[in-house]
């Protein structure tokens, strides 16, 4: 099988899995140079990883060897970055969120279609075993014609754990850009594209302190909001409620359900691959397990580029891509309109389900 060669710009938390993942997991895609502003990132992950070569983001972008560039930057750089990608004729592949205005993101699936690119991005999530089972029980009507579904997702932010949380309290950051791209893309695949939202968002604390080293006792400056709840209306009909909370010690609320005519699907969390799944159905006794029948279910972040390398043999279109991140991202910023409004938002993006896997298939082969 022919790998596809990945440049990566931007060695921070996140890179590892992908470096691993498309290093060893799959079948057609091979890490080929890596880039960083600080050279010893770039230089620590290559050793690591076994990548072949260190470059500057100038020397990937202008490598012929290079087919598909993986943009791991930070989100205030992801829209320069993948803009200059693109201008060098890669496809692109991004991590969440697509860009952070809604202008933005709008020019970058422009480009990306006059160029005959591909552009994809974060989460890939739900091209796992989990997600995608659902997908596939509520496309058989196992829970017959879905009515609403609810999401949510609380926590008490980043400054306790993450070496540099500032940016999560940025632009660009807060609960519902950093942890709804998950929960939305979800939805989406789940359910389709969306067509209202109307929501209310607050920033609870002016300030937070970071309790994690090495920055210890500094202070945070708090510029988004950290509790975002709201609606969504579906085109296909189905209302959601969904909460981001970076306000919240503990919660033993769901991660997502989704609730049909015929019973009730609870789905694995968006942020994972695997399960478990619960159903119960209409008259049911209680929620039994369903197994899942898709493979990936280990955290299999860079399916989404695989799924990207195999579309440019096969002329498919590939799942995780920049029309479904940009319904997602206009999602998003219509909560905050919303709140600050006091108006429903009526979306002007929609997105095609992306295709959904075909169970069964092997660690590491997309298709």
């Amino acid at each position: 099988m022919k790998k596809v060669r990945v440049g990566i710009v931007g060695c921070g938390n996140i890179s590892g899995i992908y470096m691993q993942n498309l290093s060893t997991m799959f079948a057609n895609t091979e890490v080929f140079a890596c880039a960083d502003i600080v050279r010893e990132r770039a230089e620590a992950a290559a050793e690591k990883y076994g990548i072949p070569h260190i470059w500057t983001t100038e020397e990937l972008f202008a490598s012929p060897e290079i087919e598909i560039v993986v943009n791991l930057t930070t989100p205030i750089g992801h829209y320069e970055i993948c803009k200059a990608a693109l201008l060098h004729n890669k496809h692109v592949y991004v991590e969440k969120p697509l860009s952070l205005s809604l202008e933005h993101g709008e020019e970058l699936t422009r480009l990306a279609r006059e160029k005959g690119l591909m552009l994809g991005c974060a989460p890939d999530t739900f091209l796992g075993a989990g997600l995608q089972t659902c997908r596939k029980l509520i496309d058989d009507g196992f829970i017959g014609d879905p009515v609403a579904a609810t999401a949510f997702m609380l926590n008490h932010g980043h400054e306790g754990w993450h070496p540099d949380p500032e940016f999560y309290y940025q632009e660009g950051g807060g609960p519902m850009f950093d942890m709804g791209p998950y929960y939305l893309t979800a939805l989406v695949s789940l359910l389709g594209p969306v067509k209202t939202v109307c929501g209310m968002a607050k920033k609870s604390f002016p300030q937070r302190t970071i309790t994690s080293a090495p920055k210890f006792g500094q202070t945070i400056d708090v510029k988004v909001p950290t509790h975002v709840a709201g609606t969504l209306e579906f085109v296909s009909g189905p209302v959601a409620t969904m909460i981001t909370s970076f306000d919240v010690w503990d919660s033993t609320l769901p991660r997502i359900e989704i609730y049909g005519s015929r019973g009730t699907l609870i789905v694995p969390d968006p942020n994972t691959f695997g399960g478990p799944i619960l159903f119960k159905p209409a008259g049911g006794e209680g929620f039994a397990e369903i197994p899942v029948l898709h493979s990936h279910a280990m955290n299999s972040r860079g399916i989404g580029v695989a799924d990207m390398a195999a579309c440019m043999i096969s002329g498919n279109i590939h799942r995780a891509n920049g029309e479904l991140a940009n319904h997602v991202l206009e999602i998003m910023h219509a909560f905050h309109t919303s709140s600050e409004s006091k108006r429903y938002a009526e979306l002007v993006t929609s997105c095609e389900r992306p295709r959904p896997l075909a169970p069964g298939l092997i660690q590491g082969i997309v298709d």
